[in-house]
């Protein structure tokens, strides 16, 4: 009856199933995977969230596939303010929902079916299934950990076959917070240059440098075809305004060439709503105020992370860059998911195995940094205490 891109195994996995039984015993967990900003005690400024989709234009429809050129431009402003950027055009930007659409959207753009897209490893473990559901097969290149994360070419190189139509980065990745640097941007571009391919940039976390250096964006990348996506969700930590983006820039003869397809895939779906687009500039706005409070939330957790480790041997952190989440190297004498499962019952410590997000060998913990201090403190500590 269903296709075979759907037969997807949906019983939830022993970690799940651990933790759904804690809670309904009434079990207290400490949560160290929270990615929510809505849900860790941040404050909001409410009022202008909720003004800011009292638009007298929201109950008028235009129907334009890449969006309101208003929030198009609202766009554009955020790159220029916050990136230095300013060759940017409204017309090579489609507005979407999330970038999880996005990655559809331009999956369907380069791919027929079975034709294959790179996808770094470790990484966030979406990719699988929105390839899946475009019946995109997905081939991993790994990021390889020396005093800090770097793409490993020697292995992407010869991932590259016939059939692949881009190279996907997530700048900075989730969860290993690390960066493209200028040495690894320049080796993309000379590649996909060399071999006809395009560039996936996701910069979801660009905004969350852990350091005071301003990391370049992807959308100002002109030397090959490159789609940078990135919304709401983390630049302002409103995830729950959908409001997303596909910035294409590049040779200006195959800009023209894939906005003009991506105009006729957004055409399609119409996914966007008037009141979101119309609140964009306000809601863009109220990254000044989020950002400097998540980063400040998650420095604090870092260095008290930091502080904790100092005083053991077993367990360190990686070097992390950017984003919301650390790693942890933890002794590797079970699976990660016995080990999160044994942690979760027996500390009531929420961590995520290495192996969710593809990790190539056991010995990794995932920590969400934005999880409220006293709580962090404590689950750290207990989790210290599990493993010692």
């Amino acid at each position: 009856m269903f296709s075979r891109r759907t037969g997807w195994k949906l019983t939830p996995n022993r970690f799940t199933e651990v933790e759904r039984e804690l809670r309904a015993a009434g079990k207290e967990l400490l949560d160290l995977t929270v990615s929510n900003p809505t849900r860790v005690g941040l404050p909001y400024d409410a009022e202008a969230i909720r003004n800011a989709l009292h638009q007298p234009g929201s109950i008028d429809y235009v129907p334009q596939p890449k969006g309101l050129l208003s929030a198009r431009e609202a766009v554009i402003g955020y790159y220029r303010e916050q990136h230095g950027i300013s060759r940017l055009d409204p017309e090579s930007l489609v507005l979407n929902t999330s970038t999880s659409e996005g990655y559809s959207y331009i999956f369907r753009l380069l791919c027929n079916p079975d034709d294959e897209i790179l996808v770094p490893k470790p990484s966030y473990p979406l990719f699988d299934f929105l390839a899946e559901l475009e019946d995109v097969r997905l081939v991993s290149y790994p990021l390889i950990y020396d005093h800090g994360w770097q793409i490993d070419f020697a292995s992407l190189r010869p991932a590259i076959s016939d059939r692949t139509r881009a190279v996907v980065v997530v700048h900075p990745n989730n969860p290993t917070g690390s960066f493209v640097s200028a040495g690894e941007r320049e080796k993309l571009n000379q590649l996909c240059r060399g071999r006809n391919l395009c560039l996936i940039a996701d910069e979801v976390f660009l905004d969350y440098a852990h350091d005071v250096r301003r990391r370049p964006s992807f959308a100002d990348n002109h030397e090959v075809l490159t789609f940078t996506l990135s919304g709401l969700s983390k630049i302002s930590g409103l995830p729950q305004m959908k409001f997303s983006w596909i910035a294409t820039s590049g040779p200006r003869e195959e800009v023209s060439a894939a906005i003009e397809r991506l105009e006729v895939i957004a055409d399609t779906y119409l996914s966007m709503n008037a009141p979101i687009q119309l609140a964009a500039p306000r809601l863009l706005d109220q990254r000044k105020r989020m950002q400097p409070m998540l980063l400040d939330r998650v420095l604090t957790n870092l260095r008290e992370l930091d502080r904790l480790l100092a005083v053991q041997k077993a367990c360190q952190r990686l070097a992390v860059e950017g984003g919301w989440n650390a790693v942890m190297r933890v002794p590797a004498t079970q699976s990660d998911e016995d080990l999160a499962i044994d942690i979760l019952r027996e500390a009531s410590v929420l961590v995520h195995p290495g192996h969710f997000y593809e990790f190539p060998s056991d010995g990794y913990l995932i920590i969400s940094l934005l999880t409220q201090p006293e709580e962090f403190c404590q689950g750290i500590t207990r989790l210290l205490k599990h493993l010692h």
